[in-house]
């Protein structure tokens, strides 16, 4: 028998293993000041990709005066409890009722926090004899909601149609004898690549096949659609979605999430997901906030207008320049370099210290071994200018990255380490 930690003690992870080199800098960086297009990184003013405040609600003046006499008027605690024991308010109930409008749904549900509740979402969704198809490049949470379910579960290459049809085929034979049912999970919009789930096509084999649709829609909801809806108003098939979820911590600038869909279907998930029933309400003053947030999102379209500005401006601007974009659909803007863990550690390095721009940097595992992903998020409050420094500044790192610059820089940091 073995001491439990010897493990961690002898592997770190395939992250953890740079956390010498790495935290405090590549991985746990400390922005400060205000949330915006420009904050402080290590005492320096840089250009902020990397925050997911995509409408500019976090610093809004009509916003921070809502959340400010929301806590005065509430505090940080009320209510106290699980909504079903002692948290549950007539505000409560108006979100829901204002979210189940905006998404054009019977119900809506509003939870404490997106990751456990899309996770419980899941859990309370299957039982043993039901199988789940998913998205092989879905969201962390999805994928630990996945691990929980009991019976059989497929992956599908990311959205892949004919591997989506292979699997939903094995998944309804395997239904046909448990006498269980189909759960197919897709996002709205996958967070790292950009691209949009397939939902028109995915919904359009309801036809075919026997499944109920979930909708992570976390980074298209408030961006994407003529009423910021989500992904299913933009791609016209929200009517097909049979649980819509999404996140208050993106366009929203907040925390809290939220499920809607057919009442029957909210009505049972409220007394049988168990992140809701066992975990504290979510606060006044957040939901308060939240309707404020809401509210600026049905009347101002001015903000997603902005929004798509600069996102056209920053996206045409990296592919006139010749990056490789991949094949993005929202405004997450992924750019792929060649490069290795050390020269990608190299090239962020220089791009915040001497270009002064911020944004989040993805390596292997998350994505294959030699490349590097430099993932920006376009916001209301960015600016053209900021726009056109960002594309010279890429222009400059990755004619050094080419050159082997960061190569060499990084063999020198590993001699002397």
């Amino acid at each position: 028998m073995r001491d439990l930690f010897s493990k961690i003690y002898r592997d770190k992870g395939p992250l953890g293993k740079w956390a010498d080199q790495a935290e405090g800098y590549f991985v746990f960086p400390k922005l400060e000041g205000e949330i915006s297009n420009r904050m402080k990184f290590q005492g320096r003013e840089v250009i902020t990709w990397s925050v997911n405040d995509y409408l500019g609600l976090a610093n809004h003046p009509e916003v921070r005066k809502a959340d400010e006499e929301a806590v005065k008027k509430y505090g940080n605690a009320y209510p106290m409890g699980a909504r079903m024991m002692s948290g549950h308010t007539d505000l409560h109930e108006k979100l829901q009722d204002e979210l189940a409008k905006f998404v054009s749904k019977e119900a809506a549900y509003v939870l404490n926090f997106g990751y456990q509740g899309i996770l419980s979402t899941i859990d309370a969704l299957v039982g043993k004899d039901d199988v789940i198809v998913y998205d092989v490049d879905a969201h962390a949470c999805i994928i630990d909601g996945v691990r929980l379910h009991l019976g059989k579960r497929f992956t599908y290459k990311h959205n892949d149609l004919d591997s989506i049809e292979l699997n939903l085929a094995r998944a309804e034979k395997i239904a046909e004898q448990t006498g269980g049912g189909v759960l197919f999970i897709s996002e709205g919009v996958f967070g790292m690549r950009g691209e949009q789930g397939k939902l028109k096509e995915i919904v359009a084999l309801k036809e075919k096949y026997n499944f109920r649709l979930l909708v992570d829609d976390a980074h298209g909801f408030g961006t994407l659609g003529k009423t910021g809806a989500g992904a299913g108003e933009e791609q016209g098939v929200q009517d097909g979605i049979d649980v819509y979820f999404a996140t208050f911590a993106k366009s929203m600038a907040s925390t809290g999430a939220f499920i809607a869909g057919e009442k029957e279907i909210i009505d049972y998930l409220k007394y049988n997901m168990r992140s809701q029933m066992f975990a504290k309400s979510l606060q006044m003053s957040l939901v308060e906030g939240a309707l404020k947030r809401l509210e600026m999102i049905k009347t101002m379209p001015e903000l997603k207008n902005k929004l798509w500005e600069n996102v056209n401006a920053l996206q045409g601007g990296l592919k006139a320049r010749g990056f490789d974009i991949g094949t993005t659909t929202s405004c997450v803007t992924p750019v792929y370099l060649k490069g290795s863990i050390p020269e990608a550690m190299a090239l962020v390095k220089d791009l915040r210290e001497n270009y002064g721009i911020f944004c989040s940097i993805v390596v292997y595992p998350v994505i294959p071994k030699g490349l590097i992903l430099l993932r920006m998020i376009p916001t209301t409050t960015h600016t053209l200018e900021d726009v056109e420094i960002t594309l010279d500044a890429f222009s400059a790192i990755r004619e050094k990255l080419e050159k082997g610059i960061y190569k060499r820089i990084a063999e020198a940091l590993m001699k002397n380490s």
